[in-house]
């Protein structure tokens, strides 16, 4: 369960996130970008048999909030369920995502891995450390999320990496 917000992402109830998503509702969503201590950046590709993105690329590892979890905690759970790591994790910025699948806001963080991933297949089939050069690069060549194109865009012009 998670919860339906608004256009300010103020909390309107405790719903189902399929039903969220079938209804169109917002949500919330946290997602990491992983970085290794040369500040490269994790890539992974989705396994074809997911129901969402099967085969995709994406540069951020993360999920829909629970009920009464804040973004950071969100981010963090996220990151130990699908690289089964833990390390802190830093918020970094929020937006209004019109996604593919319905519309949410998506919280954004940043987290250092200093560890060796293991990382869940039935949410990560493949991936890799690429530099922030490779992975524009890959994003002209691989097909990635589109939300997370969007993310990636919204990253490097608010992160101040641009």
């Amino acid at each position: 369960m998670g919860e339906r917000v608004d256009k300010h992402d103020r909390i309107l109830g405790v719903v189902d996130r399929d039903e969220a998503i079938r209804k169109k509702w917002m949500h919330r969503v946290a997602t990491v970008v992983c970085r290794d201590q040369s500040g490269r950046i994790l890539v992974h590709r989705r396994p074809g048999s997911v129901s969402r993105f099967p085969g995709q690329y994406n540069w951020l590892v993360g999920g829909a909030a629970d009920a009464g979890e804040s973004y950071v905690e969100a981010a963090a759970r996220e990151l130990t369920d699908e690289l089964g790591v833990r390390a802190p994790v830093r918020f970094v910025f929020k937006y209004l995502c019109n996604g593919m699948i319905s519309p949410y806001w998506l919280g954004v963080h940043e987290a250092v891995i200093r560890q060796e991933i293991d990382a869940d297949p039935t949410e990560i089939a493949w991936h890799a450390w690429l530099t922030e050069a490779e992975v524009r690069e890959a994003m002209l060549r691989w097909t990635f999320v589109a939300d997370s194109r969007e993310a990636f865009s919204q990253y490097l012009a608010l992160a101040g990496l641009r």
